[in-house]
């Protein structure tokens, strides 16, 4: 609060101030924050980093009532939005595994190949609210609800395969500090203000997540085009009670594929539904998403091999240790009937598990086998959420549970309780099965503690390897990301705090994110002697990871992008056409973009259809752009600002471009000739020869332009700051 707001609070109105009545009676129940921390009944609250377990690796104790307390307040904040991930686009498809996994796991939907388990598919921003744009960077949420033979299985996940804190008892406090400001409501979708760099700054834990959080990864180029990762670590258990220790990933067929900042904040403006309607088209055009699941198992007495605590939800693991076996396709084939039945009502839960599959102690994932019936219960209306049709399991389900709010099965019979004689004549009992799901009988260490295991400790390491690993441009957007973030914030005090903390990942990187700050160097020593530091470093000898970078990643084809043709009247449409077929024939999908919608003339008069104009769809809807020959059409395009822009902009956010004769104009301004070097990424072809029906100068220099956009970016294009676009 500022001295001016804190002055006026303090000044109570009278009771006889007539306009100021309102304001004194709500005087009375204005709060700040005070000291020492309690519980909504006034207890005091000696520990509000840490829930109650069984031992400091063991699983977190129903009896935590501190916990419990506030999770169930974080829950039932927004009714009916979610808190979090309320920003959300789904789909339905299968998942088919490719070999039987009975040797670890005997989940039934990971024994035959020849079946195919039907799935829902939920992706979602994780700040925003229900009306906030698509391309903010973000976490992305990615759950899987498998409707197996078994029950249903949910896998719920992010796109990043680590997380902020390391136990669920702060995860209120990260949630609040990202959201909006309380005193405000300001700003929407965004991290970049001082209450979460505030939070951060004084968890050192957060370090990891956001190196991931700053990279491309936070602004990707389509849910399609994103990995997803399971988060926790989870076990596989087999039909003989053994246990593997097991992560999850999903990995896309099409790669892994970013925006540029700039576009990405454009595109918000642009179109808010981006990714929505990008996953909406290609599932409608017949180009079904597919992604492979990939595990990484490691046996139950390898727990301690690798380093680094298994059960720290800030931890991964590097893929050169433990190498990610891919074991099942996830497609995705058939969009919502009904926004709302299906994508907002559909209710994830990680405690939603089949036998072979059980949890880890992980304190971050204990507290959401509480937390996430809690919130559906308030967001759903009442412990009848799974009667709702997309929650449904395929299989019978049947327990004694009855009433309640929105309750739809008609339970006949006398009998609510088990056990029971009345309700067939003989005596039901269910005590102690060998059938259905059975935990691990895992061996617990004592005492009963709150606490964090040393094993927890190490902040700093896998954040060093994550930026190692990845290429010279993602450094650079990453640094960028920071500096942006940080320079929003309004206490220089907390962008100190920050870039101290950095300085214990990358000291070149703590300093290029310090220098336009306006505050000191870096000071590792002094973020080293804040409390919540843990000086401890593991044993590690990896370096980097390539599995970390996004660079190369994919099938190396342009399958489903998205190819810009800038047209004008006298555009030459004979050497237009082949180039557009072998884009096609290649995937991609062409879009006629020109000064106005129905038709341009060519330099043949013929009429070339037009499905947009350079304003509805501007660059930042394209992967890669092309300007036919002609030379009456260059003229125009490159007389057109909204044109020239157009090219302009494709060639800032490192797209490629491909100019066929007179079409270079449009690059005129970059210094791009026709007989001259060009950059990276660029293809500038003469006229090719059409007479006669030869198209081999056409096709080759589709060929040249399928090659560019493959690769999705040229990040090292050289120039692009003095692009005016």
């Amino acid at each position: 609060m500022t001295p001016r707001n804190r002055a006026a609070a303090n000044r109570r109105p009278k009771a006889s101030d007539g306009p100021n009545s309102k304001q004194q009676q709500l005087a009375g129940f204005t709060q700040e924050g005070a000291a020492p921390l309690t519980t909504n009944q006034g207890l005091h609250i000696p520990d509000n980093h840490n829930s109650l377990k069984a031992g400091v690796r063991g699983p977190t104790l129903l009896e935590d009532f501190i916990l419990r307390e506030k999770i169930t307040h974080f829950d039932h904040e927004r009714i009916p939005e979610r808190a979090v991930h309320a920003r959300g686009s789904a789909a339905h498809g299968y998942f088919q595994v490719y070999k039987s996994m009975s040797q670890f796991t005997c989940a039934d939907f990971l024994q035959d190949p020849a079946q195919k388990t039907p799935v829902f598919v939920r992706f979602s921003t994780v700040a925003g609210e229900r009306g906030s744009a698509d391309t903010v960077r973000d976490v992305r949420g990615f759950s899987v609800k498998f409707y197996t033979q078994q029950g249903n299985y949910d896998l719920v996940g992010n796109n990043i395969p680590v997380f902020f804190i390391q136990d669920a008892m702060k995860f209120p406090d990260l949630v609040h500090a990202v959201k909006p400001e309380p005193h405000h409501a300001m700003p929407q979708a965004a991290s970049a203000h001082d209450t979460f760099w505030d939070f951060v700054s004084l968890m050192p834990e957060s370090t990891h997540m956001l190196m991931w959080a700053m990279s491309d990864r936070a602004i990707p180029r389509s849910y399609r085009m994103m990995e997803g990762f399971g988060v926790h670590t989870f076990r596989f258990i087999n039909s003989r009670g053994e246990s593997h220790f097991v992560k999850f990933h999903w990995k896309p067929k099409l790669g892994i594929h970013g925006l540029a900042w700039d576009e990405a904040q454009k595109i918000a403006g642009k179109d808010a539904d981006f990714h929505r309607r990008d996953l909406w088209e290609a599932i409608e055009n017949g180009d079904f998403p597919e992604w492979e699941l990939g595990v990484q198992m490691i046996p139950q007495d390898k727990e301690h091999s690798l380093g680094f605590d298994l059960l720290d939800p800030t931890k991964l693991i590097p893929e050169e240790l433990v190498p990610v076996q891919k074991i099942g396709r996830l497609v995705l084939d058939r969009n919502p009937d009904n926004f709302f039945a299906e994508t907002e009502q559909v209710a994830f839960h990680p405690g939603h598990v089949v036998p072979g599959i059980d949890f880890s102690n992980d304190p971050l994932l204990q507290g959401r086998l509480f937390s996430y019936t809690d919130t559906q219960i308030s967001r759903l209306g009442g412990a009848n959420f799974h009667e709702l049709p997309i929650n449904r399991a395929v299989c019978p389900f049947h327990n004694f549970q009855r009433d309640g709010m929105h309750r739809q099965t008609i339970a006949r019979g006398q009998v609510a309780y088990e056990p029971n004689t009345l309700g067939n004549g003989s005596e039901y009992r269910v005590d102690g099965e060998s059938g259905g799901f059975q935990s691990f009988p895992e061996e617990l260490e004592p005492p009963k503690v709150r606490r964090r295991s040393a094993s927890f400790d190490d902040h700093f390491t896998q954040a060093r390897l994550f930026f190692n690993s990845q290429s010279a441009a993602e450094k650079d957007h990453i640094v960028a990301a920071f500096r942006f973030e940080l320079s929003k914030l309004e206490v220089p005090a907390i962008r100190q705090r920050m870039v101290d903390n950095l300085a214990h990942v990358d000291e070149k990187l703590a300093r290029r994110v310090a220098e336009p700050l306006g505050i000191g160097v870096p000071d590792a020593k002094a973020a080293a002697g804040r409390p919540g530091f843990r000086d401890h470093r593991m044993a590690s000898t990896l370096e980097e990871s390539a599995a970390l970078r996004m660079v190369d990643t994919g099938d190396g084809s342009i399958k489903t992008r998205k190819i810009a043709i800038l047209v004008a009247d006298g555009v030459d449409s004979a050497s237009l056409k082949p180039i557009r077929e072998a884009l096609e024939s290649a995937g991609a999908t062409c879009k006629v973009v020109g000064p106005r919608l129905g038709t341009v003339a060519s330099a043949s008069k013929r009429q070339i259809d037009v499905d947009a104009t350079y304003a509805t769809m501007p660059s930042i809807m394209f992967d890669a752009v092309l300007v036919p020959a002609g030379k009456d059409g260059a003229i125009a395009l490159s007389q057109n600002g909204e044109a020239l822009h157009f090219v302009l902009e494709a060639f800032k956010h490192c797209k490629a471009v491909c100019t066929v004769g007179e079409g270079v104009q449009l690059l005129s301004s970059l210094g791009v000739k026709a007989d001259g070097p060009v950059p990276a990424g660029v293809v500038v072809a003469p006229t090719p020869v059409t007479n006669l029906g030869d198209n081999t100068a056409a096709i080759e220099i589709a060929q040249r332009f399928v090659a560019a956009i493959a690769k999705h970016r040229h990040w090292d294009r050289a120039g692009i700051e003095a692009v005016p676009a």
